[in-house]
């Protein structure tokens, strides 16, 4: 009996599938203790180099479980908390290539505003290590200590900008509302373990799939509770109103980071919770994330429409493309899932390579951001201008870009779901949202306008990221095969368990 407890009190740890998020937490505390022992403002940029260096790290321990996984399955790992499958291993090269951008972004921006030191980097990996986490997670619990690590070091991140006010003030919005979306969250967790008795979602979906419930309020109210928690991740209405001024006043290159990373360890939670653990319980969901994506689509798109900063009308656009990416996940069907892993990896690159031309437009200060400064960027800095050219396009969904095939993808997964009303508002809110990239455009190629200011200095870390974004937006528009490959990989290596069409038992609502 004793040595049973003792084996239930320590679950054996195959340290080899928790590589990637070792590196980057080991990275970030080599990082901030040699960071403390070298001067604040190195010659050489290695704050960056090291964090560039430990995610290309990351992505390559992830390449090599991708084929472990190819061969042998899914890897369940920490007595069951952790799942190593295609879904993680996906997204977790996905979070990895936000850090590499985003620090490329951060060192120039860094050494401009006079905030050199390895803080940032320090925190932005402790944050991608978070979200690493996150998309591993087959425990509720497991997913809520990802969310956290993930969650606190960007409100830090935040406000790393001491001489700013908007800056500190946008770290303090956001770690107010964040700490609510967490306690609703923890709400939603102890809500499913009274309707299951379990947390972990492998036991939640076997004991979901053989039992109805007599009485599933319950489990209806866990379902809305977890939805709040991450619907504030992902920037969801109504659970939105964080992003336009936390956006507008954070570091640029914090938010190039924000607008992906964060978003697609938000997204593969959604992933975990609803497309697989609650297959079950499908129809009961899926009104839930209908009507908080038609929301989302709308409010995201009008809203955008009134702004004259470009940070906000980003932001705004940002919950417009969330929109989009909750009615691939309202379809619940594998088509849906790929089409939202496709949309996650191309949106990454686009926003990253967006706010990349507003770190470097915004200038000393970081406050160069209304639509009046970028009138006769084309004329200043022409290649900096056909940049963020090509970016707005593919964010609105124009062909040859990989923004066209990834809401192609969304429609066509919510036609094939039936879900005709939703893929038509999705529709209509992407045109409206084309608006708001045109003004940006006018404002940059308007013939009529004087150029104001002198040509755009672009940092050479810049120059690598703004670049790399841009060849795979048109990379995967051109040539969609390799990365449409590697999304039905992905979803065939996780394994999805589809609901059964009769349970076994009745059961409470106490199970």
């Amino acid at each position: 009996m004793l040595a049973e407890v003792q084996r239930l009190a320590t679950p054996q740890v195959e340290w080899s599938v928790l590589e990637p998020v070792l590196i980057l937490i080991a990275g970030a505390v080599a990082l901030m203790v040699i960071g403390a022992l070298t001067p604040r403002r190195p010659r050489l940029p290695w704050h960056a180099g090291l964090t560039i260096v430990l995610a290309g790290a990351a992505i390559v321990s992830e390449v090599f479980l991708w084929f472990r996984v190819r061969a042998h399955g899914p890897i369940s790992a920490v007595a069951g908390a952790v799942r190593v499958d295609g879904l993680s291993i996906y997204l977790g090269i996905a979070i990895s290539c936000s850090v590499i951008l985003a620090a490329f972004l951060t060192h120039g921006y860094l050494r401009r505003e006079r905030l050199e030191g390895p803080d940032a980097y320090v925190l932005m990996l402790l944050s991608a290590a978070g979200g690493l986490v996150m998309v591993g997670a087959n425990d509720l619990l497991v997913l809520f200590l990802g969310l956290e690590i993930l969650s606190i070091a960007v409100y830090v991140l935040a406000g790393i900008h001491v001489r700013r006010a908007r800056s500190g003030e946008a770290a303090m919005k956001y770690f107010v509302l964040g700490a609510f979306s967490s306690a609703f969250f923890l709400y939603g967790i102890a809500l499913v373990y009274g309707a299951t008795g379990s947390t972990n979602f492998t036991k939640i979906q076997t004991f979901l799939a053989t039992h109805v419930l007599t009485n599933n309020v319950l489990l209806l109210a866990g379902f809305a509770l977890l939805l709040v928690g991450l619907g504030f991740k992902v920037a969801a209405v109504p659970f939105h109103a964080w992003t336009p001024d936390v956006y507008e006043g954070s570091p640029s290159p914090v938010v190039a980071y924000m607008a992906s990373g964060v978003k697609v360890a938000g997204f593969a939670g959604l992933i975990r919770v609803f497309t697989y653990t609650f297959s079950a319980y499908r129809t009961d969901w899926q009104p839930m994330i209908y009507f908080v994506a038609v929301l989302t689509l709308v409010v995201g798109a009008v809203l955008a429409v009134s702004q004259t900063n470009v940070k906000r009308m980003l932001a705004y656009s940002s919950i417009s493309h969330a929109g989009f990416m909750l009615v691939a996940l309202e379809a619940g069907t594998v088509t849906g899932t790929r089409a939202l892993l496709f949309y996650l990896a191309t949106y990454t690159f686009m926003v990253a390579g967006s706010f990349g031309i507003v770190t470097v437009v915004g200038r000393t200060g970081d406050n160069a951001h209304e639509l009046s400064h970028y009138e006769g960027l084309a004329k200043r800095s022409p290649l900096v201008a056909f940049s963020f050219l090509i970016f707005l396009l593919a964010q609105a969904g124009v062909p040859l870009t990989s923004g066209f095939l990834a809401k192609f993808g969304v429609i066509g997964a919510a036609v094939d779901a039936h879900s005709y009303w939703l893929a038509l508002i999705a529709m209509i809110s992407s045109v409206i949202s084309a608006f708001v990239y045109l003004r940006i455009v006018l404002a940059m190629y308007d013939r009529d306008t004087e150029p104001k200011g002198s040509k755009i200095p672009v940092p050479v870390g810049a120059r690598i990221a703004i670049l790399i974004a841009l060849l795979v937006t048109i990379g995967v528009g051109l040539v969609p095969e390799p990365l449409m490959h590697a999304t039905r990989t992905a979803v065939v290596l996780t394994e999805p368990r589809p609901a059964p069409a009769v349970a076994a038992n009745q059961v409470s609502a106490g199970g």
